[in-house]
């Protein structure tokens, strides 16, 4: 039995990925990360605003309630107050004011989480009735 050796003889093409294809590759991937990333940071943030904007609607509404159940006819006034809800201090402003029926008092309600803000978090309407005598 002879035994003969093998002789490696390469083929015209090589196995495998070039530098400039790797590299094209580590771009595109580079780029798609990039705008993922930047989704994933606008949805957080859009994720907050909406969680605030959800209890300050929560703060107001608990004010119409208060003023519900109050059971006194308020006069027209405008009341500032803060409260605190899910562990974070609201600022409000609750404006009353007369309307065309004086059984009816309308009420302007303004939240935010800091006090001195042009643009509130939530700004409810809201129409108290006459509490029965």
């Amino acid at each position: 039995m002879i035994m003969t050796a093998s002789v490696f003889r390469p083929s015209g093409r090589q196995a495998g990925f070039t530098l400039l294809e790797i590299l094209v590759a580590l771009a595109i991937v580079a780029v798609a990360l990039g705008a993922i990333i930047s989704e994933v940071s606008r949805h957080v943030a859009n994720t907050a605003q909406l969680r605030d904007r959800t209890i300050a609607h929560w703060v107001a509404m608990n004010l119409v309630a208060e003023q519900q159940i109050d059971n006194k006819w308020p006069s027209a006034s405008t009341k500032e107050g803060e409260t605190t809800m899910a562990g974070q201090e609201w600022f409000w402003t609750l404006t009353i004011t007369e309307t065309a029926d004086d059984r009816v008092r309308r009420l302007d309600i303004t939240v935010d989480n800091s006090k001195d803000s042009d643009t509130p978090q939530s700004s409810l309407i809201a129409y108290l009735g006459r509490p029965a005598p």
